[in-house]
């Protein structure tokens, strides 16, 4: 394409709206930056002109490369027409095919979309091509003074016709339309632009919109869960990929993680059949945040992972590794206190599911009626099994059990047979546990997250380990309102202490309620984000 192009960037000094918006800084440069150099770069576009009455945006210009037009100040009030500003600031030593104006207002247009619209008018023999924005909407109108409907039928906006909005990037026209009153010709088209380039900067929160872009995290989240390791892991991964502002990678192993343990998520999944494959999609893909949910990493992962990723902040959750030293941050709401720096422990950094929000702490009743019995996604130790067996028998017909067996949980059909007595309901899978749980008057559950969402709900509890890694969970314990019975305990010690629970007077079960409400279980989700999104 042998075409002498032109591109007339107007940037005056004088924007009431945001004063100084020109010059100011987003992302890593001044506003005025992005069009200038979009025209610098561009494979079309042979000459570049600022018209300004600004001494920095002439700075910025001249400084880039730029040819600078000052404009004249009769050329700066608030009533001139753009038309004129472009006009005036064409250079007349030579001729020109093409005027294209470049508004520095559109600072996340890309010069390859820039340089495919000029090729779509020149190609196309147009003489005038504006940038915009399919953004279908259910819209109305005034017809003979009353509101009426822009649509026949009203449909979901995927099936709504076009409606091609201008976002002000781009004017391209042909030489011989411009005048001081127009630059727009017979031939007239609109080249759609994609939305993350559609930004144009009008008001503050335009401003803060255009900011965000350019900080835009890229994020991955490293996760494996399975009957052994349990999937705590992953139901944490998901609410966590629900904070952040994109759409998060969320890599798995084959070899470890079964896909059925996610559930149904629109979230982005990644199967990776070892760490050899993740680090080479980590080196093509270059994240600024990468998560591993992993439970204990080696130093030789984290070094890998550095080498691979290396200017990504690495978190890494319920680590108690070695791993953690080479770690930005790391949020060990299960474990005790690790002495380093970037370790935060407790549970103040525990993320709760988002439906435990919803609900209030249940209320003591005179009597213990109902109970409720789960150990989390997997338990490995099979005490689902072992409860199962002890309340089926006739001198607990007079309470009413609620059974809940996670994805991973093997020999779920067997369990599920125990349905049969009128007493215990055994289910699957549930989607709303704080639904199932509040019914409940006391639980019995493992040292991991369940732990935590029956404290959340003030729910009187005996907890028992899975293996000796919970064990080292410390706040599903004795001083904070639990009753703990250690790892794998003897039948007779659980029946023992789930009588006591069961005759339990309303004092002592609010005895046990205060203590576990006595924790501010609801923060975490917000703590966590506000220091990942610190560093």
């Amino acid at each position: 394409m042998n075409k002498s192009i032109v591109a007339i960037i107007p940037a005056r000094a004088g924007s009431k709206g945001i004063p100084n918006k020109n010059i100011r800084i987003v992302g890593e440069h001044p506003l005025a930056y992005y069009a200038i150099h979009n025209a610098l770069v561009s494979q079309l576009i042979t000459d570049v002109v600022v018209t300004t009455d600004s001494k920095e945006v002439g700075i910025i210009a001249s400084q880039m490369g730029a040819t600078v037009k000052w404009r004249d100040p009769a050329l700066c009030a608030d009533d001139v027409t753009l038309d004129s500003v472009v006009f005036d600031a064409i250079p007349v030593d030579r001729h020109w095919d093409y005027i294209v104006t470049l508004q520095p207002t559109s600072p996340t247009l890309k010069v390859e979309t820039l340089d495919k619209a000029i090729e779509y008018a020149v190609t196309n023999d147009l003489d005038t091509v504006i940038s915009a924005i399919n953004a279908p909407h259910l819209s109305w109108s005034v017809k003979d003074g009353k509101k009426v409907p822009n649509y026949a039928q009203r449909l979901n906006r995927q099936f709504l016709p076009p409606c091609y909005m201008e976002t002000g990037a781009f004017v391209i026209s042909k030489a011989n339309v411009v005048t001081e009153k127009t630059r727009i010709g017979t031939k007239i088209d609109v080249y759609e632009v994609p939305e993350d380039e559609s930004q144009d900067i009008d008001t503050f929160d335009d401003l803060r919109s255009a900011a965000a872009a350019f900080n835009k995290q890229k994020v991955a989240i490293y996760v494996n869960g399975n009957n052994k390791r349990g999937i705590g892991h992953v139901y944490r991964a998901l609410e966590l990929a629900d904070e952040f502002y994109v759409k998060p990678d969320i890599f798995y192993d084959i070899n470890q993680t079964d896909v059925k343990v996610f559930g149904k998520t629109t979230h982005n999944l990644q199967p990776v059949n070892g760490i050899a494959e993740l680090f080479d999609i980590c080196k093509k893909e270059q994240y600024s945040i990468f998560v591993n949910d992993i439970l204990t990493t080696s130093i030789d992962y984290m070094i890998g992972l550095r080498s691979v990723l290396p200017n990504a902040k690495i978190i890494n959750f319920e680590d108690d590794g070695e791993g953690i030293i080479k770690a930005d941050l790391v949020f060990n709401a299960l474990y005790q206190n690790i002495d380093l720096p970037q370790v935060r422990s407790g549970e103040q950094y525990y993320i709760s599911g988002k439906t435990f929000m919803f609900y209030e702490p249940i209320q003591i009743r005179e009597k213990v009626e109902n109970v409720f019995i789960s150990f989390g996604g997997a338990d490995p130790q099979n005490y689902s099994d072992r409860l199962l067996r002890i309340i089926s028998q006739p001198e607990y017909s007079e309470y009413q059990f609620t059974v809940v067996l996670g994805r991973a949980k093997h020999n779920v059909d067997e369990l599920l047979s125990y349905n049969r007595f009128d007493n215990i309901n055994v289910l699957f899978d549930i989607s709303n546990m704080p639904e199932i749980m509040t019914q409940c008057d006391i639980g019995i559950t493992s040292r991991g997250r369940t732990g935590y969402e029956l404290a959340m709900l003030g729910i009187p509890s005996i907890a028992i380990a899975q293996n000796k890694r919970e064990e080292k969970h410390g706040f599903v314990c004795n001083e904070n309102g639990f009753t703990y019975i250690g790892l794998n305990p003897d039948d007779e010690i659980i029946k023992s202490n789930l009588d006591m629970y069961l005759k339990l007077s309303p004092k002592s079960r609010q005895h046990f309620q205060a203590m576990l409400l006595s924790h501010n279980l609801r923060g975490g989700r917000k703590r966590v984000m506000g220091l990942i999104n610190s560093l």
